[in-house]
């Protein structure tokens, strides 16, 4: 879905100058925007996400009043490289300052950032998220699951309420169940014909994951709305004798659905938001500050966090034994390997995956859906502890360690390559949500 953009013109009929600045606009946004006829200011708008002034002129002073009418978001797309000129800046202030809400990018990737926020915002009233479960919490380590929030009906209605999406239940012992019927000879075929990296796992082990993807695939069906999946794979392991990480990677690299672990809906909305705006590297993971100390040692079966200065401001990220499950088209290195955990069944596997070292952004949706926190770091390092529950972890280092211990949303954060705070900033000012940058 694109951005539908109206023109917007301080002139009728238009000039040259509009004319040409408008069809390089169409040029550069083509995959992003669709662009609407061109009106002047003042006349009745047609139904779209926002103006988009392809030129701004001093009439704008003048034309204030008319302005401040538009019943929508304006995009300033005034320089010939998809960004606002500089000679605009003065323009833009004024229009802000009267209360208009003005993006105008300075570069290219963030104007289109911008144009699929906008069709966003749209898409996610059609958009729906399938999570397999049957009673959270009464499986598995009940201590630990009977508290997350996003279990809750009311997590669900207020996804509902606020973005559109809508969260459907299934069955996750149904799913699993029918996996189990699939025969040898489907899943075999199946797991012939991809480029699946694993190392030390059994063919019994590969083969009872294809046969979950294949269940998942069946039950997903042709529905083109459901744009994200996830499963309570570690509290309600008992009903299955797999994990689905190979399946999530299969389902992302053939439909471009996303994932999260143990159907935290919060962190599926979130990287669901994120990845549809920016279109960068986005996984979930576990973050265990080194502040939190023995607690997060002992979860994780380790001795002691590695040796780092500084380490206040620290993060060990690790989720079902390494790094966090992402697909294999966002890692640098993808494999395979065989279960960590005791929750899950022995023949279950994990994916043991890296991002790239160096720059990274954490980023959370709050409970109450008005917030996102954003938090930029480095990957510095990844640490391996063997025998443990922590084989290959990642470990973060932030700004303010002691800062962000008092500002967490959840243990789970959506975690990208790179510093992404700009085009977070935009999706946050599109889908009307406060910016957190705890540090």
């Amino acid at each position: 879905m694109k951005a539908h953009l109206v023109p917007l013109s301080f002139l009728a009929p238009p000039d040259l100058s509009f004319r040409e600045q408008e069809a390089r606009a169409k040029a550069l946004l083509a995959e992003e925007a669709e662009i609407l006829p061109a009106q002047s200011l003042g006349s009745p708008l047609p139904e779209a996400d926002a103006a988009l002034f392809p030129q701004l002129l001093g009439a704008a002073y003048r034309g204030m009043a008319e302005l401040q009418k538009i019943p929508m978001p304006a995009l300033v797309v005034t320089s010939e490289f998809g960004t606002v000129s500089m000679w605009d800046w003065e323009i833009v202030h004024a229009m802000r300052a009267a209360g208009l809400n003005v993006f105008a990018p300075y570069n290219l990737p963030l104007t289109r950032a911008v144009c699929r926020a906008l069709a966003l915002k749209r898409a996610a009233r059609q958009a729906r998220f399938v999570v397999f479960q049957d009673n959270p919490g009464e499986g598995m380590q009940p201590e630990i699951f009977k508290r997350f929030y996003w279990w809750e009906d009311s997590c669900i209605e207020r996804v509902r309420a606020k973005f559109g999406v809508t969260v459907e239940r299934r069955s996750m012992k149904a799913v699993c169940d029918a996996a189990k019927g699939i025969c040898d000879a489907d899943a075999d075929r199946a797991l012939a014909g991809w480029r699946m990296p694993a190392e030390g796992l059994p063919p019994a082990a590969l083969r009872s994951g294809t046969k979950l993807y294949l269940a998942l695939k069946r039950a997903l069906g042709d529905d083109r709305s459901v744009r994200g999946v996830g499963m309570n794979c570690l509290n309600e392991s008992a009903f299955s004798d797999t994990t689905p990480c190979l399946a999530w990677d299969r389902l992302f690299e053939e439909r471009g659905i996303l994932f999260a672990c143990e159907a935290d809906v919060l962190s599926l909305l979130t990287l669901y938001l994120v990845y549809e705006t920016l279109r960068a590297p986005i996984m979930m993971s576990n973050l265990y500050p080194f502040l939190v100390g023995q607690a997060a040692l002992k979860h994780e079966k380790i001795q002691a966090f590695p040796a780092v200065p500084d380490p206040e401001n620290h993060l060990l990220v690790a989720h079902c034994g390494y790094f966090g499950l992402m697909p294999q088209a966002f890692a640098s290195e993808w494999t395979l390997r065989p279960k960590v955990l005791d929750i899950v069944d022995a023949n279950a596997h994990a994916v043991d995956a890296r991002l790239p070292e160096g720059p990274v952004t954490l980023v959370k949706l709050d409970p109450s859906l008005n917030r996102l926190q954003v938090v930029e770091g480095v990957l510095t390092q990844y640490a391996q502890f063997p025998g443990s529950h922590c084989r290959n972890g990642g470990v973060i280092r932030v700004a303010d360690g002691r800062r962000l211990m008092n500002a967490f949303y959840s243990h789970h954060y959506g975690i990208m390559p790179g510093h992404q705070r700009p085009g977070l900033e935009i999706l946050a000012r599109v889908l009307n949500l406060d910016m957190d940058n705890p540090c």
